[in-house]
Order: structure tokens, then C-alpha cells, then sequence
């Protein structure tokens, strides 16, 4: 396969996602499937009844996947790989997404304490004919958390926008004893699967 350049398409919002991607030396643009936030999301990120977590996040990714390629060949872009992904909190079968507001955060930070949880992070590569995907799964354990720890922490900006309501590379680091997986996982894109992908569709 012959890519026209070395840069691929990056369709996610996520500043995390971002940072890793330069962090790998993956040269990239944004795409992004809405214009403007006002504009109703393309892929709604709603579990369906009985959908394991496995499932939801494949399914999501390659929903995003499919979308952004659209939106690629509609606005007749140069044609390079899209990379999308989608990760989800999980403790006990439950998937914990991005909390609604305070109340939601600290909810879901009282749950996560004092347990290990998973964090399932699923990468799509997409490029043509081509469309590769995969779930990497990371456990992480949490410290007894206090009442005020958690307060504080959710009258921060921090919990917002996040699956489980943390993010492992702020403030809520020290809140985490032990991880076993992939630490850019549970950041939300794991660099050797998403390597690994990219190298088998060729791309340097």
C-alpha cells in the first residue's frame, strides 16, 4: 500500500490523545466529525441492554470509524488512515462513562475506591479497504478514598470529560496504588497496539 504522505487523521477531540500521538512521533491532523460543538455528536455513546463492555467500546470505534471515513471521502480530503478509539471504565460488569455533572463524579469515585477496576481502550484503523481494530484491557486499583479526597478532587475541573470521572496522568495519580497493562491505555490510546495497526497497513 502507498500512502500519499507520512500523516495520518486523527478523528477525536481528546487532548490526550493528542499528546501520544506526538509523544510516538505520529505525525497527524484533526478531523473532526462536528464543525461546531453546538452540533449533535454522529455516534451517540449509549450502551445497549445487555451489551458487555467488550462489545460497546468495539462497537463505538468502529461506529466512529465508519463515521469519520464518510466524512473523509464527503469533504474530499487527501486520503490517509483515520485512527479512532474509544475507552470505558468498567467495575463489576458496569461501564462508567463521563460523569453528567459533580454529583455524577463523585459517585463514581466513591464506587471506584478501594477496588480494581478495568479500562478498555478499542483502537480502529481505517484506510480504504482496510479497517483494523482492537481492545487492549488494562486493571487499575484504587486506593480507600475519604469523603474529602473525593470532594476535593471533584471540585476540580479534573473528573470532567473523562470515563470513570479521573485521569491517570493528573491529579488523580496518587490516588492509584497499583496498574497492570498499558499506562497510554488507560490515557486512552494504547501507542503499541495503535503502532502495531499502523504498521500493518504499511504506514512508516
Amino acid at each position: 500500500m502507498k500512502l500519499s504522505d507520512h500523516k495520518i487523521y486523527l478523528a477525536s477531540r481528546s487532548p490526550r490523545r493528542r499528546e501520544l500521538l506526538q509523544q510516538a512521533g505520529i505525525q497527524f491532523e484533526l478531523l473532526l466529525m462536528r464543525n461546531s460543538q453546538d452540533r449533535p455528536i454522529d455516534v451517540p455513546e449509549i450502551v445497549l441492554p445487555g451489551e458487555s463492555a467488550q462489545d460497546y467500546v468495539t462497537r463505538i470505534t468502529n461506529q466512529k470509524a465508519q463515521t469519520a471515513w464518510n466524512i473523509l471521502v464527503q469533504r474530499k480530503l487527501p486520503l490517509r488512515p483515520v485512527l479512532t478509539a474509544d475507552t470505558a471504565v468498567v467495575l463489576n460488569g458496569v461501564i462508567y462513562g463521563k460523569p453528567a455533572n459533580r454529583d455524577e463524579a463523585c459517585e463514581m469515585l466513591s464506587r471506584l475506591s478501594g477496588q480494581t477496576h478495568q479500562v478498555l481502550t478499542s483502537v480502529a484503523v481505517t484506510y480504504r479497504q482496510y479497517h483494523l481494530e482492537c481492545t487492549q484491557k488494562s486493571d487499575v486499583t484504587f486506593c480507600k478514598l475519604t469523603d474529602n479526597q473525593i470532594e476535593h478532587y471533584c471540585d476540580s475541573d479534573e473528573p470532567y470529560d473523562k470515563a470513570g470521572s479521573y485521569a491517570i496522568q493528573g491529579y488523580a495519580a496518587q490516588f492509584i496504588s497499583h496498574i497492570s497493562g498499558s499506562y497510554s491505555g488507560i490515557m486512552g490510546l494504547p501507542l503499541f497496539e495503535t503502532a502495531k495497526l499502523l504498521s500493518e497497513i504499511n504506514f512508516p
